[in-house]
């Protein structure tokens, strides 16, 4: 049988993290276990990318101050590039309600130690951007330092400079079986071989819930699709623009290549495993993107270059975090909610914190137990894209 000190299962862009995280602060003897015959197939290689510390909760917004830092200094700091770009996200309200709540998170985001994020009028937005649709925006809210990022590109970067630290990588490997005993000492089974460990990661994003199957876990975590739409090239509005948020009805897109890159969580979506792109999708995206940016009427779109991914949901939007109660040793990193590639450098930190020293200080774990949803702890967030 075959030992690690942790095994994570799931190679995506969390696991990943975790992997390098766990090398840095000396761990090294820890197996990645990935279902598929190669990475970031499951959501990470169908993410957006997006990038930002402009929440409404302060876990959110202490997890996203360490992972856009770490983003920042990812290619010196690794040797490997994450394709951080940091153009902002600019939420634009429409009503008072809205404007109300930028308010709000704007005074947590500075108490908190966001520097540069900024409220910003209306007049504002329509002078910086003259070609969207404004008459109705009463203001919003602008963050230089968001952006985005390449989840490949990162994830990659994060698993070679754990491999090239001692980490091992099992690609085209099932999870058939976790085994614990009374001490914590647990058997990872896998058609390759049974892997003995005192230390389990479930990483396995939208499956998560099997994996806590596993070892007697009703994991509140389910997938649902979210549809992207990235346009043919189009050069009429600018390429230096930031993530622009719609927030009348959460339309929003950013540059992508030549393009622009489309997204709109349709309301009428139902939980459930589905990774096709529905064409009946484009006219839906298109309507809404037609009515903030009427230029947008002139985009060009290839269906086929369209795709669907998977957002692993939890009851509140906030990621499910740490030693999972009455299992010692299995620790769960799940249900990040659209959110993992962005908060994937501080789940790392704080997952190799807690397995290597039992606590951590980036952020305070106890509001991100699985208990919470038992005993009606839920954290709202309001700014859910």
């Amino acid at each position: 049988m075959q030992t690690a000190d942790v095994v994570i299962i799931g190679g995506g862009i969390v696991g990943s993290s975790i992997a390098y995280h766990l090398g840095a602060a000396g761990c090294t003897d820890v197996l990645v276990i990935e279902r598929e015959t190669a990475q970031g197939k499951g959501s990470t290689g169908k993410s957006m990318g997006g990038v930002r510390a402009q929440f409404s909760t302060p876990v959110n917004i202490q997890m996203s101050l360490y992972s856009i830092s770490f983003y920042s200094s990812f290619d010196e700091r690794l040797g490997h590039p994450a394709g951080y770009r940091p153009q902002g996200y600019l939420f634009c309200a429409t009503d008072q309600k809205h404007l109300a709540s930028l308010q709000t998170n704007y005074q947590k985001q500075l108490a908190l130690g966001l520097k540069d994020v900024q409220l910003i009028t209306a007049d504002e937005i329509r002078t910086r951007f003259p070609q969207l649709q404004a008459d109705d925006i009463v203001g919003g809210s602008f963050c230089p330092s968001d952006g985005f990022v390449d989840p490949y590109s990162a994830m990659i970067g994060f698993m070679t400079w754990a491999s090239e630290h001692g980490a091992r990588l099992w690609k085209n490997t099932r999870v058939t079986e976790i085994r614990f005993d009374d001490q914590g000492a647990a058997v990872v089974v896998t058609p390759r071989g049974n892997v003995s460990t005192r230390n389990v990661v479930n990483c396995a994003g939208a499956w998560a819930a099997e994996i806590a199957e596993m070892v007697g876990l009703d994991l509140p975590v389910e997938p649902l699709r979210r549809m992207l739409v990235p346009t043919e090239a189009f050069d009429q509005f600018p390429h230096s623009a930031p993530m622009i948020i719609d927030m009348s009805n959460g339309f929003h897109f950013r540059p992508e290549g030549l393009g622009f890159l489309l997204a709109w969580n349709d309301p009428e979506e139902t939980p459930g495993y589905k990774t096709d792109f529905d064409a009946a999708f484009i006219e839906k995206i298109l309507t809404r993107a037609a009515e903030r940016v009427p230029m947008f009427e002139n985009l060009a779109v290839n269906p086929k270059r369209a795709w669907a991914g998977l957002y692993e949901m939890t009851p509140d939007h906030h990621p499910i975090m740490g030693p999972a109660p009455g299992v010692p040793g299995f620790f769960l990193a799940n249900g990040f909610s659209g959110h993992g590639v962005m908060h994937a450098p501080a789940t790392g930190k704080i997952l190799s914190d807690l397995i290597l020293t039992g606590k951590t200080d980036l952020v305070d774990t106890s509001l991100l137990g699985l208990s919470r949803f038992a005993e009606g702890r839920m954290i709202e967030e309001t700014a859910v894209l």
